[in-house]
């Protein structure tokens, strides 16, 4: 019973970030996969390697319930659902004061936001695959 009690709060501050994704070519169909297998990079600069650009996602959630690393999490999550094993983080865009203060006055929250771009790194799909299956050694 305890560890459901400490679960709880885990699975309400997840549930308050929702991420969509724009797919940009419908015609690209790759498996999922887990989304510790999904590396996150800051710039396109830093991929180092040919990449396909899979869908545009877009985060939200409220100030109060959300952290940056919450909503990189669940962009992570929603790449790995397409079979995307990259993301490229733009800026996360954070409410004025002045909107957070009014937000939290009136009951009606202030809204964190974010996107990145979901890719496939062909050369890095042996490393994701293992990173999501990995093999025992016996």
């Amino acid at each position: 019973m305890r560890s459901l009690v400490r679960f709880i709060p885990l699975l309400l501050l997840g549930a308050c970030v929702h991420t969509n994704a724009a797919v940009l070519d419908a015609s690209v169909k790759l498996a999922p996969i887990c989304d510790k297998g999904v590396m996150v990079y800051t710039d396109a600069g830093k991929v180092g390697k040919d990449y396909r650009e899979i869908a545009l996602l877009n985060s939200r959630g409220q100030t109060g319930y959300t952290t940056e690393a919450g909503m990189v999490h669940s962009q992570q999550q929603k790449a790995a659902q397409l079979g995307a094993n990259g993301i490229i983080l733009n800026p996360i865009s954070e409410p004025k004061p002045g909107t957070k203060i009014i937000g939290a006055v009136l009951s009606t929250g202030s809204e964190r936001k974010g996107s990145a771009l979901a890719i496939w790194v062909p050369a890095d799909s042996e490393k994701s695959a293992e990173i999501c299956h990995p093999i025992t050694k016996s």
